[in-house]
């Protein structure tokens, strides 16, 4: 089943300003799809028009069949699709528990049953639980970004550049905690420069090029296709994890 759907999506940072010119794309339900592409091509603006962030000046969006292109970012939350921005993604003077809490603001009588689970699913956090945000590091900053998002039961999560200024050891460990998440049932669109390793552990991809797709498949047959390699992966050929 489609849990998200994007049909000709446009839009941008203005009325006139087309970043984003007509991209569709499809994530199935316990799916992890990754965009990628070159600087510019769009990539990030998407998810921001998926989230209510930026208003659509054009396009169909659909979660789980029923339309939702337009909607404020709340009534997005409210219907199951989370957004993780790359930075400003936690409250760096709240502990590692209260930025959990405020990810379940909608329903907070349920936030403590919610936080048990998200700790069981990420138990660095729970370690952490008393510790100021600020004083994570950068994987675990991510880490409590994605576990806040969590706790609003997601039915798409979307995650922009995620292992962005990570260590490669950290950046694989992020990765693979991305795809545990897709395993346990929670569709993923994920935006990502770090384009091998993404594809990697990714079911499907999509390719964008100056706003608009440019090339679409799966995942693995996309790093092995040597003109994408070429033009997006810097020729290089796919890790193992």
């Amino acid at each position: 089943m489609t849990a998200l759907d994007v049909r000709s999506l446009v839009g941008g940072y203005g009325a006139a300003d087309h970043i984003v010119k007509g991209v569709s794309l499809r994530v199935a339900g316990g799916e992890l799809v990754t965009i990628i592409g070159p600087n510019g091509a769009g990539k990030s603006t998407v998810l921001k028009l998926l989230a209510g962030l930026l208003r659509p000046s054009g396009g169909e969006v659909q979660l789980d069949g029923q339309a939702v292109a337009g909607r404020s970012p709340r009534a997005l939350v409210q219907a199951g699709l989370l957004f993780v921005p790359q930075e400003r993604n936690i409250f760096g003077e709240l502990s590692v528990e209260e930025n959990l809490i405020m990810g379940s603001f909608l329903q907070l009588g349920q936030a403590r049953e919610r936080m048990r689970e998200v700790m069981e699913r990420l138990p660095l956090l729970g370690q952490r639980r008393k510790a100021p945000g600020r004083t994570l590091s950068g994987g675990q900053r991510q880490l409590l970004a994605i576990g806040q998002a969590l706790m609003a039961r997601p039915r798409v999560l979307m995650l922009d550049e995620p292992t962005a200024g990570l260590s490669p050891q950290v950046a694989e460990d992020l990765l693979s905690l991305v795809r545990q998440i897709r395993d346990g049932g929670v569709a993923v669109l994920m935006v990502e420069q770090n384009a091998l390793d993404a594809l990697h552990v990714s079911d499907r991809a999509y390719v964008l090029v100056d706003g608009a797709n440019h090339v679409d498949g799966e995942a693995r047959a996309l790093a092995a296709d040597p003109q994408i390699r070429a033009l997006f992966l810097g020729g290089r050929t796919a890790a193992t994890v």
